[in-house]
């Protein structure tokens, strides 16, 4: 006979908690217990089916996909990388066409695009390369994505492609040719987590910049997904929020637009935390960041090798790389529950918090002119810098503690001779419209100074 044992305890209620923590602190103020984080959030030290009130369902993915990124210069040796990374277990591409001498209709006619879904990434904007490229896949069943994003490179670069109106235009032409591919445009927010955005930022900004795009082209887009590109970080739980936070943010924007308000998310392990002293520990910020990334609802995920910020790309840490994500989902299992955070009363009261405050702060956008208006007033860039800021005095304050860089530091590794190329951010005199955004790591001051002294 099977017995509901929960019906022989009295339901408790979120107030009746709260009283008798307060009893348990003898006099202590339970205000003391509660965390404040710079996204204005307060975890508190329990949380309640009550938290749960008003919750949204937002459809997850059923599966994600392991992805290993490529930069596709050389259109001979690319192929024979695509084999190799497929047969050591990845499930996905990532192509990174820097240049429009590069043939890809040439490196993709032999792979089986039935059965391997393939994110295609354009670092320029050729509608005649693009559309040729869309003719050669007509007539044959594919899984290939295509990702332009002049805004991502405004943002980043300081300069559009090749010009504000060229740009819209050859994006307006690309997605009127090319209605044989499910997505076009993609929306890179890796941009501002890397510069040091909070997670209310990268959410809003995220939003502005995909909102660009949906007053521009949202005629088209009805029958088009958008993708998302996040980074993560090692704060475990608010990344898992703040990928569901980002569906149902989408969710809302594409409803007043009566768009379809599915969308994938192409996640990946941040740079901002990596360190070139002690690091291996590398491998298990960016575990935890790929964990945060499944639990998150990501479609597909790209992990970063270890040794990325300080090594040429090389076999052994691409191959760490990809067995990172094949134990997770073969030996520990993450593939086997779509929805596995659903009702985790902690997290779903951070999606809650983080989708509200984001969506405030987008709204704000809105009132002043909308996400390139405040990026030419470089206001934007100038919010992202003051939330860095805040973050890199609390590392340095050793807040904030990178294992191996600031706590617990070996004084005899050294990595002088170790560096493949600089790890750390390199001034480039050009002439941009505006500000970029520039990605920093937190560490970078500190190694530099280790450096000296080696």
């Amino acid at each position: 006979m099977t017995k509901n044992l929960m019906k022989d305890f009295e339901a408790v209620t979120a107030k009746e908690w709260r009283q008798k923590i307060q009893v348990d602190l003898k006099g202590a103020n339970y205000e003391s217990l509660i965390t404040h984080t710079p996204e204005g959030i307060d975890i508190k030290p329990f949380y309640h089916q009550e938290d749960l009130q008003n919750k949204p369902s937002i459809a997850s993915p059923q599966d994600w996909n392991i992805v290993e990124k490529l930069m596709v210069s050389d259109s001979n040796k690319i192929v024979d990388d695509i084999n190799y990374s497929l047969s050591k277990g990845s499930e996905s591409l990532w192509l990174v066409i820097e240049s429009e001498s590069v043939n890809l209709v040439e490196i993709l006619k032999n792979i089986d695009l039935e059965h391997t879904p393939i994110y295609v990434e354009f670092q320029f904007v050729n509608p005649k390369y693009i559309i040729t490229f869309s003719e050669f896949l007509k007539g044959n069943k594919h899984q290939i994505r295509i990702g332009i994003d002049p805004i991502g490179e405004l943002a980043a670069t300081g300069n559009w492609f090749h010009s504000l109106k060229n740009d819209q235009e050859a994006l307006d032409y690309i997605l009127a040719h090319t209605s044989n591919l499910t997505a076009h445009i993609s929306i890179d927010t890796s941009i501002y987590q890397n510069a040091g955005a909070n997670m209310v930022q990268q959410l809003a900004y995220a939003l502005a910049h995909a909102n660009e795009y949906l007053n521009q082209h949202f005629k088209v887009l009805k029958t088009q997904k958008l993708i998302f590109k996040v980074a993560v970080g090692s704060n475990y739980f608010f990344e898992i929020a703040k990928l569901k936070a980002l569906r149902q943010l989408y969710a809302s924007l594409a409803a007043e637009y009566q768009l379809p308000e599915e969308i994938e998310i192409l996640t990946y392990p941040s740079d901002r935390n990596k360190t070139i002293y002690d690091y291996n520990v590398n491998l298990l910020r960016t575990t935890t960041e790929c964990m945060s990334a499944i639990l998150g609802g990501s479609d597909f995920i790209c992990n970063l090798a270890y040794d990325k910020i300080f090594h040429k790309e090389n076999e052994f840490g691409s191959r760490i790389a990809r067995n990172q994500l094949l134990i997770l989902k073969n030996e520990s299992h993450f593939d086997k529950v779509s929805n596995p955070t659903d009702g985790t009363y902690y997290i779903e009261d951070l999606t809650q918090q983080l989708a509200e405050k984001a969506l405030a702060l987008f709204k704000s956008m809105e009132k002043g002119g909308g996400f390139l208006v405040q990026l030419k007033e470089g206001i934007i860039q100038r919010k992202i810098k003051e939330a860095a800021q805040k973050e890199q005095e609390e590392f340095n304050a050793g807040k904030s503690i990178l294992v191996g860089t600031n706590k617990y530091e070996n004084p005899e590794d050294k990595m002088k001779n170790d560096l493949e190329h600089s790890p750390f951010l390199e001034k480039k005199e050009r002439k941009t419209l505006l500000p970029p955004i520039i990605k920093r790591r937190l560490a970078e001051t500190l190694e530099q100074e280790r450096l000296k002294k080696e």
